[in-house]
């Protein structure tokens, strides 16, 4: 049997008033590379520039007339003062806790708000409500409720019977304090987030699961908690970025205190500044921005890897 070839018809030539770079084709086109221009002129005049421009005067003694170039001078003077180490740990403990906390209670929350419970969606709104609410608002609601003499809180533990704590005036406390009402705050959107990562989990998985016996636990474990990995890598990333860099809410409940012992670096920061030393709070603002970068970047990658494994 003679094979038989079909000849393709034959491509017709662009009109000749088309422009040159779409006959030729989008990935030829020169226009997607100047439509980065103007994003890229923003990015470079807003973050880029004041951020090599901060680098350099966390080197120099400053003022706003003058600079005198002073090396490393201000980071050692930084890591000497055991008020600047202390807002430095304060910092990353700040950081881990209310990271956990957001961790836990979001993966909680968000598995009671997809379950088949009553008001669920009221539920729902109610648990993001606080995100919406001023920070600076919800730090002064809660240096009221936790007045240790006044407060609410104290008076309906007194009630069984309890004398409750120095929420805000105990060193000891203090900074815990302040961790519990940022993840109160937060946790809503974790919860948000941890509920679009199950509801987008396969019925078919958990059904399947259901049929070859396994328990709501076993469920949860095998099923829901590997599968909404994406929404832990989220939640643990927005949570450690905002709790390094938290800074309005300790500042309107302790404002740093008792003594230095509820500081964090961005409280440092704005002390120094108030103070005059320039130089040397441009210096924590750089070693605040080292930090977050040094913890974010590696466990982001991490968590990456994490995800592709699952």
């Amino acid at each position: 049997m003679a094979s038989t070839t079909t000849a393709l018809p034959p491509v017709p030539p662009a009109p000749a008033g088309q422009p040159r770079a779409t006959r030729r084709g989008r990935r030829g086109s020169p226009y997607p590379s100047w439509f980065y221009l103007p994003a890229a002129v923003i990015y470079g005049g807003i973050f880029l520039l004041p951020t090599f421009a901060s680098f350099y005067f966390s080197l120099t003694r400053w003022n706003f007339n003058s600079s005198e170039f002073i090396g490393l001078g201000n980071f050692v003077q930084f890591f000497r003062e055991p008020a600047l180490v202390k807002g430095f740990v304060n910092t990353l403990v700040f950081g881990a806790v209310t990271s956990v906390l957001k961790v836990v209670l979001g993966m909680a929350l968000g598995v009671l708000l997809t379950s088949q419970i009553i008001g669920r969606g009221y539920l729902r709104s109610v648990v993001f409500f606080p995100v919406l609410v001023s920070t600076i608002g919800v730090g002064i609601t809660f240096t009221a409720l936790m007045n240790p003499t006044r407060g609410l809180i104290n008076q309906v533990i007194g009630l069984v019977g309890v004398t409750g704590p120095g929420w805000l005036t105990d060193p000891q406390i203090a900074l815990l304090s302040v961790a519990l009402v940022d993840v109160w705050k937060g946790v809503g959107l974790a919860t948000v987030i941890y509920i679009a990562g199950i509801v987008s989990i396969p019925q078919e998985y958990t059904e399947a699961a259901a049929v070859d016996g396994a328990s709501a636990w076993q469920r949860f474990r095998n099923v829901t908690l590997p599968l909404s990995w994406p929404a832990t890598s989220t939640v643990v990333t927005l949570s450690l970025i905002g709790g390094l860099r938290s800074f309005d809410l300790i500042w309107a409940m302790t404002r740093g205190g008792p003594g230095f012992t509820s500081d964090v670096i961005a409280s440092v920061i704005y002390k120094q500044y108030q103070a005059g030393f320039y130089g040397l709070s441009t210096a924590g603002n750089v070693v605040l921005f080292l930090v977050v970068t040094a913890v974010v970047v590696p466990l982001t990658r991490w968590l990456a890897k994490k995800e592709v494994a699952l």
